[in-house]
């Protein structure tokens, strides 16, 4: 089932990206942001590359790790996930720009990969480096995390996604704090409202992170995907597309195998 579901043949070249470190493994894809002389932030090419991930996922579903840069105090580097969009290209956006969802987009794509997508936060995650982490389907992070969305403080608003996946994962007081007021959660208060499910030391981050994706491969990868996108689904057509998605899996080989080795395992 598993060569079915991950093309082992087909490979990102790790080497054309700029912007992003990339290691790829049979069943994940670790992405690793890397501008770390300008604290991650989001910038054009990042987008761009981000969005050559999303399209090599897209044919070839896998699990997505998404981390930033940790802490080395040798090479005088602090941890930081993403620190937002790059301010020098912000600041020359206009109107037209806006409209065309340049972060909004690729975010929108990486929330609906195939596969779920792991977010490693560490040191600052903020702005559209806070809404390229909501947008995945997991986060853990650490006590140095530092997230929110300055935004409102620059004289726009948080476009790419806040402004409605914020809410709907800590509900609307805190996000109201976050958006209108500028609040930056701690790890540990990100962790108190469920903005993380996970709270690690920075040495073990990347670590947890692959214990997680571990724990998502030893599933059926089919299950997983129509999980995901059932899961996603506008309430209005549950409990049907519950029922047709379960249709389809009860006709899968991997559902009898799996069962058939519970019951093996049962009888002994």
């Amino acid at each position: 089932m598993t060569a079915v579901m991950y093309d082992a043949g087909t490979r990102l070249d790790a080497s054309s990206f700029v912007t992003l470190l990339v290691q790829e493994r049979e069943d994940r894809l670790a992405v690793r942001l890397h501008r770390p002389e300008v604290r991650n932030a989001i910038d054009q090419a990042m987008v761009d590359e981000l969005h050559a991930v999303c399209a090599h996922l897209e044919r070839t579903p896998k699990i997505l790790i998404l981390s930033g840069t940790p802490d080395d105090p040798e090479a005088g580097t602090k941890a930081v996930f993403a620190s937002g969009a790059d301010i020098a290209q912000l600041r020359e956006r206009r109107r037209d720009d806006a409209l065309a969802g340049i972060n909004s987009r690729v975010f929108d794509r990486i929330a609906k990969l195939p596969m779920p997508v792991i977010a490693a936060l560490d040191g600052f995650t903020l702005g559209g480096g806070a809404e390229l982490a909501y947008a995945a389907d997991l986060r853990i992070g650490t006590p140095a995390l530092r997230m929110g969305n300055p935004e409102t403080n620059l004289g726009i608003l948080a476009a790419a996604g806040a402004t409605w996946r914020l809410k709907e994962l800590v509900g609307e007081p805190v996000a109201k704090q976050i958006l209108l007021a500028g609040k930056v959660l701690t790890g540990e208060e990100c962790l108190a409202v469920g903005l993380i499910t996970e709270l690690v030391d920075p040495q073990t981050l990347l670590d947890a992170a692959h214990a997680l994706a571990d724990s998502i491969a030893a599933q059926d990868p089919l299950a997983v995907r129509i999980s995901k996108s059932v899961f996603h689904a506008p309430r209005e057509v549950h409990p049907v597309i519950d029922t047709l998605a379960q249709g389809m899996l009860f006709e899968s080989q991997a559902k009898f195998d799996r069962m058939q080795a519970f019951l093996d395992r049962k009888k002994k």
